[in-house]
């Protein structure tokens, strides 16, 4: 996210697979069959009952890919302009394994001025799709390729970052389905085709940097399973209101008359400022050989102005888990300040602004972590411990809340409110998932065990508030953390990262996120 970097993501999405695989290929595996049309609640010995979170499957088996992150041009909705791509692809390609593999992934950086770093989101092009097969909690007939929403602009994110630090997030030109949308006289859609009478699993995940979207397509509604990997209790929509980082698993039935329909997302404007805000679409069409542009018309509620998550009481975890109130909450305050003349997020006690070059899993592998306040560390020391988490703002902006390393739940929520001890909180099987959204002027309530040693970014998944930081660190027990990492790794990768920029003269501008 930061300027002369970028983030590779792979967050269920969809594209052909240009590299090659070194392991068997997923199809033709003896050791999982998997599951059946009309019974897709098991996979090989486990089934969508399985805790997760204590036990896994092991197929023993190493699936591998190697992408290259490189500068091309291209013009995914028809206007030419500098890209980051993976393997010369937007989206990039699919990274796809079973539940229990392992999965490794080789990375060469052939970008001609950026170092790179690999993690679950991006800016620029460098975003595709992972998919996970498993179990599921309702049944289908096949798997549609995954649908990845994004925004689009026509110059790159780092000529946009002075303006949005200075002046305010810009106004975004256009935004694609899969890598493709029309602009003007130029560009093409993304089309896909149904049969009629089936049904189709598709995972929908958007990667935007400002945009919250209705996502609909006409004349279906969806049953919804899954969010951000967390199987639910299917519900019954007709549109997805699907925030930035989000991720859903819906199933379609192709039950409607042969003809082509529209695929829409649809930019939130109190929230998302975007130029081509009524032609972001793509084409779904019954019959292979029409050429048509769809002449079906929208869901009346597909409004274009609230940036709502899905209603809480829809997202019921399938596994059910209970939350111990341990009402020992840190209210973590949302806020903007002016640094100069720029604009600084902050959560909690600071805006977040850490050296890139001394990361911190780095010093804690050396033993001698020393935080600073800007690097705006959390320390959760004990094992196995409920932490509970109050995030509010009385500035009338939602911010889409990101938390690596787990599952958090979302215990109360509401826009236009304060927090006080008098919110009640839903205990008892709350929704889980690790992006979720802190209403406007409002409150958001997580918990998390801690049950998972690291340092672990929470961040805004809007791109602009992160890089200037809108972001805090988890150190979590930290006293294990040594003995589950590679110190020679961390000191080579960051070795290299300082030769490198020091011959570019590279001057740190953001977060460092």
């Amino acid at each position: 996210m930061a300027l002369l970097r970028t983030f590779v993501s792979l967050i269920a999405a969809a594209s052909a697979m240009p590299a090659p695989q070194t392991s068997p290929s997923l199809s033709s595996r003896a050791v999982c069959d998997g599951n059946t049309a009309s019974d897709r609640s098991v996979w090989c010995d486990y089934s969508i009952d399985t805790n997760w979170y204590d036990e896994a499957p092991d197929t023993g088996v190493t699936v591998e890919y190697w992408l290259e992150v490189q500068n091309i041009t291209a013009a995914p909705d028809g206007v030419e302009r500098m890209v980051l791509a993976v393997n010369g692809t937007v989206p990039g390609p699919l990274i796809e394994a079973n539940w229990g593999d392992t999965v490794k992934i080789h990375v060469t950086n052939s970008l001609t001025a950026n170092g790179t770093g690999i993690h679950w989101h991006a800016w620029n092009g460098v975003f595709g799709p992972m998919v996970i097969h498993g179990p599921a909690t309702a049944n289908y007939d096949e798997e549609h390729e995954p649908i990845v929403l994004s925004d689009w602009t026509h110059q790159t994110c780092d000529e946009l970052y002075s303006y949005a630090q200075t002046v305010g997030p810009p106004e975004l030109e256009n935004g694609l389905i899969n890598g493709l949308n029309t602009f003007e006289d130029g560009g093409s859609r993304y089309e896909t085709s149904f049969e009629s009478g089936k049904s189709y699993l598709i995972r929908i995940v958007n990667t935007a940097i400002d945009t919250h979207y209705k996502f609909a397509i006409d004349g279906h509604s969806f049953q919804v399973i899954a969010m951000d990997f967390v199987p639910i209790v299917p519900y019954e929509t007709t549109y997805l209101d699907i925030g930035m980082g989000q991720r859903y698993d819906v199933i379609v039935n192709a039950d409607q008359e042969t003809a082509d329909y529209w695929m829409r997302a649809v930019p939130q404007s109190s929230c998302s400022s975007n130029a081509n805000s009524a032609d972001i679409r793509a084409i779904v069409r019954y019959s292979v050989s029409s050429t048509s542009d769809p002449t079906s018309t929208a869901d009346s509620n597909l409004s274009n102005a609230d940036c709502n998550d899905e209603l809480l009481s829809n997202l019921v975890p399938y596994l059910s888990q209970t939350v111990v109130d341990p009402r020992q909450d840190e209210d973590l305050g949302v806020s903007i300040t002016a640094s100069g003349n720029l604009f600084k997020w902050q959560i909690g006690l600071n805006s977040m602004l850490v050296e890139w070059a001394n990361p911190s899993l780095l010093q804690i592998s050396e033993g001698n972590a020393t935080f600073e306040s800007q690097e705006n560390v959390y320390t959760l020391e004990n094992a196995n411990e409920w932490v509970y988490f109050v995030i509010e703002t009385q500035l009338g902006v939602p911010h889409p809340i990101h938390l690596h390393g787990h599952d958090f739940f979302i215990l109360a929520a509401e826009e236009d409110a304060t927090y006080d001890d008098s919110v009640t909180l839903n205990l008892n099987n709350p929704p889980r998932r690790d992006v979720a959204n802190l209403p406007s002027a409002g409150y958001l309530v997580i918990a998390f065990l801690t049950d998972n040693p690291g340092a672990w970014l929470m961040h805004c998944h809007i791109g602009w508030h992160t890089s200037e930081g809108l972001a805090l660190q988890f150190v979590e027990r930290e006293s294990e953390i040594p003995n589950l990492l590679s110190t020679s790794v961390l000191q080579d990768t960051c070795a290299a990262w300082n030769d490198w920029a020091g011959t570019v003269g590279i001057e740190e501008e953001d977060s460092g996120v």
